[in-house]
């Protein structure tokens, strides 16, 4: 098979299309022919180095995919071969990502994908959906699950709208029930969140964004889903409602997070960092299910027209995928990996 690995920390250059035998799925894993395999920021920032210590001498990338099951290990139903699913966390603790043409993954790892449901949207779902629900999940007055009906009556900010986790984050509210307000920083972006389903779109680099939150939620913001805590920790704060979260899955541009203790006393102000490594099993079992059930209502597509641009590469130009996610490509980056 053809995979794309890497030996050693670095750029996009130390990326390497090489032939390697198919891997064989040990007991409670099943063997994927991957389709389509998903591009995220931890991908390139753990090739890179910066976002953990290397463990393998060689590592195959990409956490996120989807595929057909063509062959199980020990104590995994037979009848799982043949099945479309999309898989996340593949080379989590692991040196066998998604950019392969096959890959192996615990048997749990890779979910049931319905047929209506293309591959591009299980390449897309993974870390952005799965970190998307845990944001949406972390809030003191719950919910802990997410479903139609989940969200009623709360107001949910998601930062970066055009993002692919801001993306997520708004189709799953939507799907819950929540009112949906999003930033962005121009009217490009205002165009794709607004397709994703938010119901208010607001560009932070006009006028006043927190006084035109407080336009449309007068009390403030439930859950507040955010991608650059530092820079935007003051609107979160002013747009916040009392006892609301604000939950954090990365600080881009690295701008420092100062903290006015009073302030947040007085908001009785809850700051979620998450992660989906140290999430807990319970918490991604629980993401997995809530997410496959929104996929089935058909909650969650991709494509320019939904709010989440497709920018794809074939498999040999792997490193300009990570290039492009690098350099802030605005969409879901994509690998065609097997037709």
């Amino acid at each position: 098979m053809k995979a794309i690995i890497y030996r050693d920390n670095g750029g996009p250059d130390v990326l390497q299309l090489v032939e390697r035998d198919r891997p064989a799925p040990g007991p409670g894993e099943v063997r994927v022919r991957v389709a389509v395999s998903g591009v995220n920021p931890t991908d390139w920032q753990a090739r890179s180095g910066i976002a953990h210590r290397k463990l393998f001498p060689e590592i195959t990338p990409h956490l996120d995919g989807a595929g057909v099951i063509d062959a199980v290990g020990e104590c995994v139903d037979p009848g799982r071969v043949g099945q479309r699913v999309w898989l996340f966390m593949a080379a989590a603790g692991r040196p066998t990502g998604t950019a392969a043409e096959f890959t192996v993954v615990p048997a749990d790892q890779a979910v049931p994908l319905p047929d209506e449901a293309s591959f591009d949207v299980g390449a897309s779902l993974g870390v952005p959906a799965l970190t998307a629900h845990r944001a949406l999940t972390v809030a003191e007055d719950g919910p802990r699950r997410l479903y139609p009906g989940a969200l009623d009556g709360k107001i949910v900010l998601a930062a970066a709208g055009a993002g692919a986790v801001g993306h997520a984050v708004i189709q799953l509210a939507r799907w819950a029930a929540a009112t949906v307000i999003s930033t962005v920083s121009s009217p490009e972006k205002a165009k794709l969140a607004t397709a994703a389903g938010a119901h208010h779109v607001i560009n932070y680099r006009e006028g006043d964004p927190a006084a035109a939150i407080r336009a449309i939620a007068p009390e403030g913001v439930d859950i507040v889903a955010e991608v650059a805590l530092g820079a935007n920790l003051a609107l979160d704060l002013a747009a916040l409602r009392t006892r609301g979260t604000i939950a954090t899955y990365a600080n881009e541009g690295g701008q420092t997070v100062e903290l006015n203790v009073g302030q947040n006393m007085v908001l009785n102000t809850r700051l979620q960092f998450l992660v989906l490594y140290t999430a807990g099993p319970q918490a991604r079992a629980t993401a997995v299910e809530d997410v496959a059930a929104a996929v089935r209502d058909g909650a969650l597509p991709v494509g320019e027209e939904r709010g989440l641009p497709l920018v794809r590469f074939p498999l040999h130009r792997t490193a300009d995928a990570h290039r492009a996610l690098e350099t802030g490509t605005v969409g879901k980056v994509l690998v065609d990996v097997t037709p």
